[in-house]
């Protein structure tokens, strides 16, 4: 299921989420001596991530990661990994861990094994889950022009390759079921064309079709959608 918060501006959203998720975050670490927040990639979250780099967290305790990437050089221009380092991992944050998705040169299967394992052991279940949208209804890497689409939605494996016929690059992207399992869910969008998106994801329920539909109406989660022209 979902709620949706519409702000006046997207200088408004950014503030509030930042204001919301590093409380989130402090409670986690006060429960568990740790946190972990998972965030997507684009131009719309740069200033949530400037304004949460700021707060006065524990960000040490905290580790950072990505709900998908772009298998490329975290220097090259499409890498979301140089994305957060640029704008998240800065001021106050510049103390928190960073759990890298895109590790070595290639995706072969003994690098995603090893990466599954890392992720259970220090990041699942994530206590944040920050998700983008794309114009057709993808979030994360979970593409519905792909040929992994079934296996998005039917592994129970964190981490799997992706490579989406629509979009350069392979990907890396975290599955249906590690993302579902988040504590906290956030879909961060903004654009009156991305709220004609979302209008459309909330008006059938194929989920193959539009993957950013199992967030929002899966009765087991709760997907706080934030939203702003």
């Amino acid at each position: 299921m979902y709620q949706l918060n519409e702000f006046e501006s997207r200088a408004a959203l950014d503030i509030k989420l930042a204001d919301t998720v590093a409380e989130l975050l402090t409670k986690a670490v006060a429960k568990k001596g740790k946190a972990s927040i998972a965030v997507s990639g684009g131009s719309t979250p740069k200033g949530f991530f400037t304004a949460l780099s700021k707060k006065d967290l524990p960000w040490q305790d905290i580790t950072i990661t990505l709900a998908d990437e772009r298998w490329v050089s975290i220097e090259g221009d499409a890498s979301n990994t140089r994305l957060v380092h640029e704008n998240l991992l800065q001021n106050n944050a510049v103390n928190a861990k960073f759990f890298h998705l895109k590790q070595g040169d290639e995706l072969c299967e003994e690098t995603l094994a090893d990466l599954n394992i890392a992720a259970n052991s220090a990041l699942l279940p994530l206590d944040i889950l920050i998700l983008g949208m794309g114009e057709d209804g993808h979030t994360a890497s979970l593409f519905p022009c792909s040929d992994e689409i079934d296996e998005c939605f039917a592994t129970q494996s964190p981490l799997l390759k992706v490579v989406p016929k629509t979009a350069p690059h392979d990907r890396i992207s975290f599955s249906f079921s590690a993302l579902k399992s988040s504590e906290n869910v956030f879909l961060h969008i903004s654009s009156a064309n991305k709220k004609a998106v979302l209008n459309s994801a909330l008006a059938e329920s194929d989920i193959k079709q539009m993957p950013i539909r199992a967030f929002l109406q899966d009765p087991e989660i709760n997907t706080n959608v934030y939203w702003a022209e």
